[in-house]
């Protein structure tokens, strides 16, 4: 019987629209009557009462408010300033009235759609729960908005206070001066401020979710305590950490209050954890003869998530070692001289495009007799046929690269192969986007991601022709006098020559990441314009540079080992090594091929060595693998297969190409893997 009282005030409810809402309550009580109401019930009935009551008395106050509104406007005594202070006070407590009315009769219309609704209908529930949190977002937004102005209001009654006080009283030569000081900072506050809340809540595919705000207890010996209470910004120096529903953990990026100096002490106890590690890592590594980034990829493992998690700012370390892979290509285009680069251009854009093409071909086969969505096969074989820069250009460090007349030196053909695909990549992530449309299988669409991808691909090859003719104007007038200049200046001090180069490095990067091209491209490019000035010159800048690039590099290759997972390794060992092999010998057989087809005569005998050079997976399936992910394009199965495959390619790498440099490499030009 109770139900079917709820119901029929329920019912009710849905004539909101035409009657008001205080006549809507007075009906259900009628109706409720009529129905003869037993005594158990009565509560129905005093609720529906205090109901009426309520909407009766938010009427008479709203009516009150106004009325207070309108005298404060009329009042000549109060200064314009206060007078538009109080009648926004006034306002906003009209606002939170109106706001609790509304929400009273939302919660009724949302437990009539819950009543009538099937509970057996998964989906009508969840877009009923979808409805209700979209509500709450809104009433939040709201809610922070009138606390925002409620704040601001208490500022401004104290601060009228303080003037009804100030002019009550002598000021003191100090009073006068701290007391313009005050007003300075608070026009200095209002210029800074950007009201971000306020300005992004309202644009498209922005949500207001629900987060977890978690601060250091500095008292208590740096552990973590939730903050249930809220501190005024003055009291809070501290840097917060919020958790949303997604377990995703953000950290403080810009304060509201910029005059304050911040420091993220998670990152430097992150980046202090990683460099004392690494030592002994490296170390070690070079004591038993492998190379020492294992060593710096074991430590990442060691403070990753899969061993102790102590590393809390992922994102901000990885970020730093990105700018060793900055500084590994503009040391690796320092020593690829034009020349070179005009010896092996074409071999390098015809043996990069053969062997993707050959690795989607077998993608697309093996998708076939695995029964894999072509979409899925694609991205894996692209992905997969990236080689890792920074590992092959640490193989080449140090040893010589002689040549004889008319043959081209492996070196060359490796490290031009590899610049290529660092263009590929720039276009492959280009692309993505494409690959999700054609994930509906629709003809339409199809058919517009195919154009789309010829479109990308003449917009790639119209602003590497932007970028080459700019790197021809920077190497006929600037690139000499910049040089010259920036040695006058720095005799006896490199920090000038140091920044100098820092600065052309990052002026290529940015023009190469404006025209859609691959950053690293453009750090290459900044090393080869400056290897045009002369041995001298490329000798004075590695000795400056090197430095910077070895330490950024122990980062990255830190980093690395964040997203390698032993335990997920060891549970799937045996085929995890079955296709680490699988794959390095089908890429090292296909780069064997293409190069036999492609190099001069008397070139063939180095096809052996760059194609140990290209038989592993570059690190940045990382990146591309998590794209894919979040994009739907793969599984969380073959994500992880991915970054398991690549990390044991990675790990074979050494061995390959010591086995191969052994066997063709004369002894006076094999490089020492160090």
């Amino acid at each position: 019987m109770q139900v079917v009282f709820w119901l029929l005030c329920l019912g009710t409810v849905g004539a909101l629209v035409v009657l008001q809402k205080d006549q809507v309550a007075q009906h259900a009580i009628k109706l409720y009557r009529s129905k003869g109401a037993k005594h158990g019930h009565s509560w129905l009935t005093n609720n529906c009462k205090r109901l009426v009551g309520f909407l009766r008395q938010k009427s008479v106050v709203v009516r009150k408010l106004a009325a207070a509104a309108d005298g404060v406007r009329r009042d000549q005594a109060i200064s314009e300033p206060e007078k538009l202070f109080q009648v926004h006070t006034l306002e906003v407590f009209q606002k939170e009235l109106n706001e609790s009315e509304h929400l009273v009769f939302q919660a009724v219309h949302s437990l009539q759609r819950a009543l009538q609704g099937d509970y057996r209908d998964v989906v009508n529930m969840k877009e009923s729960s979808r409805q209700r949190l979209e509500a709450l977002r809104e009433a939040a937004i709201k809610e922070e908005q009138e606390y925002v102005e409620l704040v601001a209001a208490e500022k401004h009654q104290q601060e009228a206070v303080k003037t009804a006080l100030a002019q009550n009283k002598t000021l003191s030569m100090l009073d006068e001066i701290l007391e313009d000081v005050r007003k300075a900072a608070d026009r200095l506050e209002e210029e800074i401020e950007e009201h971000a809340f306020d300005n992004n809540k309202e644009m498209k595919g922005v949500n207001v979710e629900a987060v977890l705000r978690v601060e250091d207890d500095e008292e208590n010996g740096g552990k973590k305590k939730n903050k249930s209470k809220q501190k005024e910004g003055e009291d809070n120096l501290g840097l917060s950490m919020l958790i949303d529903s997604q377990n995703n953990q953000y950290v403080l990026t810009k304060p509201r209050d910029s005059t304050m100096p911040r420091a993220d002490h998670h990152f430097i106890k992150d980046l202090v954890s990683v460099v004392m590690l690494s030592l002994p890592c490296g170390w070690i590594c070079s004591l038993v003869g492998l190379p020492p980034m294992f060593g710096y990829i074991i430590c990442g493992v060691l403070l990753g998530p899969s061993g102790l998690n102590s590393i809390k700012s992922i994102v901000q370390v990885e970020t730093l070692g990105e700018f060793g892979v900055f500084f590994t290509f503009f040391l690796v285009g320092l020593e690829f001289s034009p020349e070179r680069l005009r010896k092996v251009w074409k071999t390098s854009v015809q043996g990069t495009c053969y062997l993707s093409l050959l690795m989607v071909g077998a993608g697309l086969v093996w998708g076939q007799v695995l029964h894999i969505r072509p979409t899925q096969t694609v991205f894996i074989s692209t992905c997969l046929s990236l080689s890792s820069t920074p590992l092959v250009s640490r193989f080449l460090a140090g040893g010589s690269r002689g040549e004889k007349e008319g043959e081209l030196d492996y070196s060359s053909v490796l490290l031009g192969m590899l610049v290529m695909q660092d263009v590929q990549l720039g276009l492959f992530i280009a692309v993505i986007p494409t690959m999700i449309q054609a994930q509906s299988g629709d003809l339409d669409s199809l058919l517009l991601g195919s154009l789309r991808v010829f479109y990308l691909l003449a917009q790639v090859l119209v602003s590497l022709a932007a970028v080459l003719l700019l790197c021809l104007l920077l190497k006929s007038f600037l690139i000499g006098p910049y040089y010259k200049k920036l040695h006058a200046e720095s005799k006896g001090n490199k920090e000038i020559l140091v920044l100098g180069m820092a600065a052309l490095v990052f002026f290529m990067l940015t023009v190469t990441e404006f025209l859609d091209v691959s950053m690293e491209l453009g750090c290459f490019l900044a090393g080869a314009l400056l290897s045009t000035q002369g041995h001298i010159v490329t000798t004075e800048v590695m000795g400056c540079i090197e430095p910077i690039r070895d330490f950024l590099a122990i980062i990255f290759f830190a980093s690395i080992g964040l997203h390698v997972f032993p335990t997920f390794v060891l549970y799937e060992l045996t085929i995890l090594l079955v296709l680490t092999f699988t794959l390095v010998i089908m890429k090292f057989v296909m780069a064997v091929l293409v190069l036999s087809a492609i190099l001069p005569p008397g070139s063939r005998h180095i096809r052996w060595i760059v194609s140990a050079g290209l038989a592993q997976v570059s690190e940045f399936s990382f990146v591309l693998g998590s794209r894919a992910r979040r994009a739907g394009i793969i599984s969380r199965e073959v994500y992880l297969l991915v970054l398991s495959v690549t990390t044991l390619s990675l790990l074979l790498a050494p061995v390959l190409w010591r086995v191969t440099t052994h066997k063709w490499v004369p002894r006076a030009e094999r490089k020492i893997i160090t």
